[in-house]
């Protein structure tokens, strides 16, 4: 994604060509900019949150504490994505975001998300598009970790962390960085670090990644898939009912 005014347009563009008005009402979002270290908490559940952001810079998580201690990561958040929406009807945020990263995000508050989607209806759609996605995407995670193996939630990680990756960086293909420690990946999938460290191992005996200085290579990308049940949901989008521009 280039250095333009706003990531989130950025985003929100993929899916429809925004007008000028639209551009400029998005970009309003990111007029202010804050610098955060890796490891900072952006948001704590169960408190209140009157903030929303836009990812400008970095990587983050979105992730719940449970009763026993444990942390179940829910999403991975890149550059454009919307941080703390979920927070938007309630009193108390429900889940916590964390930097896994360095990271530059825009802050701004309920009012500005009524102004926008008051102003530019059709940016509240795409906005819509977004949420469900990424609902649908969720899902295939919950799926995914009641019902299959180790080796199918690391791979299809894999895959998710790439598709996302390619979001932001249109020159990524079967090689990145993935940016993640193993106890990150292992509390995504419901897994401990060694058993991660050895489904790493399996995929790459079997054949389906290389791993080479913090870098994982697909290199049989279609086989994994298959063996994840892996879709990417940023794809097969159904979008003629959107708003026409005006």
């Amino acid at each position: 994604m280039g250095k333009s005014a706003s990531c989130f347009a950025d985003v929100l563009s993929e899916f429809a060509k925004l007008t000028d008005a639209e551009r400029q009402a998005v970009e309003r979002l990111e007029e202010r900019q804050r610098e955060i270290r890796r490891g900072t908490l952006l948001q704590c559940a169960n408190e209140p949150s009157s903030e929303m952001f836009i990812l400008r810079k970095g990587l983050m998580m979105s992730y719940v504490l449970l009763d026993d201690g444990s942390r179940q990561i829910l999403r991975f958040l890149f550059p454009g994505d919307m941080l703390g929406l979920p927070g938007v009807i309630y009193t108390e945020a429900p889940e916590t975001l964390c930097a896994l990263s360095d990271c530059t995000v825009c802050p701004f508050d309920r009012s500005a998300l009524s102004e926008l989607l008051t102003e530019q209806p059709r940016v509240g759609a795409l906005i819509l598009i977004l949420s469900q996605i990424e609902r649908v995407a969720l899902t295939d995670r919950l799926a995914i970790l009641g019902r299959t193996s180790a080796k199918v939630r690391v791979g299809a990680l894999l895959l998710e962390m790439r598709d996302r990756l390619c979001t932001t960086d249109k020159n990524i293909t079967d090689s990145f960085t993935l940016g993640l420690t193993q106890e990150e990946i292992g509390d995504a999938t419901g897994l401990t670090s060694v058993h991660v460290n050895r489904m790493l191992r399996q995929l790459e005996e079997e054949g389906f990644i290389r791993r080479e200085n913090g870098r994982v290579t697909l290199t049989d990308e279609a086989a994994l898939a298959r063996t994840a049940n892996y879709v990417n949901r940023y794809q097969g989008l159904q979008l003629g009912w959107l708003l026409p521009a005006r």
